[in-house]
């Protein structure tokens, strides 16, 4: 064989190497890896202290998830700067299926509107898992606060503009931007007091240090229940089924007035789709059994479940219906 013949031979033999590689790198991922998943610890991050609604759904799922799959899905709660901390961490790992999410409609929905400066982008940084929950959030005022109702409460901050302090799990949050609904269309001036997260500023309200708040019903109804708290309506356009006692705020004067939070399971963009298939079925099953739709109902939320596709169109709703809101509550953080 010449020595043209061999250089021609190896340079085919190149070529066919690297165009095999290239198939391989666009082929589906197998089956198999799906099959071996989970083979070590999962970590769920929360981008909320512990005690609060996020950390309370992703707990209950997390450890059926590890019942489930044989291996741990350990909670990391990565708080603050109103979940945008443990957002942007699972933003930016490793997409293999070992780092997932308990987002909220803060996090993958409103706070694109509200921070000028965001460390992830909630559409292209994520693949969508599972929607988990929708929740109505609450207003709860101190028991030292006079108003019983949500009319009564409108007058009191009208007589006394600027004096009541509202308390937040923190900046663009469900109850953040609830609050924010509120004043919009009842022309009221009250003041905002951002959180880490439900628990220190129940903790907070409980001691009279602020006077209300809209929180997530989940982490607010053992105080309603316990009389600790007063709750004057819940947020959704219908009173929601576990706690039919308490009225809307909607038919209390402001019939266009809603807010429904929601909370999803995440996993960082390019994650196996066979991954995100894989935890979106085991999480969807887990909603459907009656064991977890009586734990969620006790703390007031309604499992959902349904395909990724399912979270990502509710995405896209949402992020459109908070532009609207941030943009006319005039809110913007820097």
């Amino acid at each position: 064989m010449t020595l043209s013949h061999k250089m021609f031979s190896r340079k085919t033999f190149t070529r066919g190497l690297l165009a095999a590689a290239a198939l391989l790198a666009l082929a589906p991922v197998s089956p198999v890896l799906a099959q071996a998943y989970p083979s070590k610890p999962v970590r769920v991050v929360v981008p909320f202290p512990a005690g609060g609604t996020t950390d309370i759904l992703a707990r209950h799922i997390s450890a059926k998830l590890s019942e489930r799959l044989g291996q741990q899905f350990v909670v990391d709660n990565k708080a603050g700067a109103g979940g945008n901390i443990g957002t942007e961490f699972t933003a930016k790992a490793d997409p293999d299926g070992y780092t997932i999410m308990m987002g909220t409609i803060g996090t993958h929905s409103i706070n694109i509107s509200l921070y000028s400066k965001l460390g992830y982008d909630p559409v292209k940084d994520f693949a969508p898992v599972s929607l988990v929950a929708m929740v109505a959030n609450v207003l709860v005022v101190h028991p030292s606060v006079p108003a019983k109702t949500v009319q009564e409460f409108i007058a009191l901050a009208k007589a006394q503009p600027g004096k009541l302090n509202f308390g937040t799990p923190g900046n663009g949050t469900s109850g953040h931007l609830s609050a924010e609904l509120f004043k919009t269309m009842t022309g009221t001036d009250m003041i905002h007091v951002p959180y880490r997260g439900s628990g220190p500023m129940l903790t907070d309200l409980l001691g009279g240090n602020v006077q209300f708040t809209f929180d997530n019903l989940p982490s607010a109804l053992p105080h309603i229940r316990s009389g600790a708290l007063r709750a004057l309506g819940v947020t959704t356009p219908k009173r929601w089924p576990s706690t039919p006692d308490i009225p809307t705020i909607a038919e209390q004067g402001l019939p266009d007035y809603s807010a429904t939070a929601w909370f999803a399971m995440y996993a960082p963009a390019k994650t196996p789709a066979p991954i995100v298939d894989k935890l979106n079925a085991e999480i969807d099953a887990i909603l459907k059994t009656p064991e977890m739709k009586a734990q969620f109902d006790q703390q007031g939320a309604d499992p959902v479940g349904g395909k990724p596709q399912v979270l990502a169109d509710l995405m896209k709703t949402e992020i459109d219906k908070w532009a609207k809101a941030v943009k006319a509550s005039g809110a913007r953080i820097d």
